[in-house]
């Protein structure tokens, strides 16, 4: 039992030490080639465990918008569903915390070079409000914004909410499996 225990210890150690490396050259804002090739080595590990971190909300330009997604699922019938991305300003410390990775989603489901996964968002949006007797027909992606503009005296004052349809996706009875 003493040989297993000591293997354990090793295994976890090792576990442990990849992870504290992993996180700290992806998050530290350095460019240098040996920190470069490791977040090109570990990337597949970091995207798919959701560990991944950018520090483009600080720098070089902070984020200078306020947004968010809506998915819009249109039935048969003409019925009108709305599906909410969680959103961290409207839930609890303790809800922010388990839904953290909804925000990393949405902030990269926005972006063009993530088009691919639209139909897929979509499809598992329609699956959602699946009825048989009344099955949805159409499924639009909706982003809201505003413009974060800083005042003079440092204040800061809501902008109007603007809104546009990014992607619609007409579903195929195959769709719906």
């Amino acid at each position: 039992m003493g040989a297993w225990r000591k293997l354990t210890r090793i295994a976890i150690s090792a576990f442990l030490l990849f992870h504290i490396l992993a996180i700290t050259c992806w998050a530290v804002p350095s460019n240098s080639v040996l920190i470069a090739e490791f977040r090109e080595w570990i990337r597949p590990y970091m995207l798919w465990s959701g560990l991944f971190q950018s520090w483009d909300m600080f720098a070089p330009a902070p984020k200078s918008v306020n947004a968010y997604i809506q998915g819009v699922v249109i039935t048969r019938d003409g019925r009108i569903h709305t599906w909410k991305f969680p959103r961290m300003e409207q839930l609890s410390l303790t809800q922010r915390y388990f839904k953290e990775r909804y925000r990393k989603f949405v902030e990269n489901l926005q972006d063009e070079k993530n088009s691919a996964v639209w139909p897929d968002v979509s499809r598992h949006l329609a699956r959602l409000y699946n009825d048989p007797s009344n099955p949805p027909e159409i499924v639009m992606l909706v982003r809201y914004w505003s413009d974060i503009v800083p005042q003079p005296d440092g204040s800061y004052r809501p902008q109007p909410e603007r809104a546009r349809i990014f992607f619609e996706y007409r579903l195929k009875p195959e769709d719906l499996k």
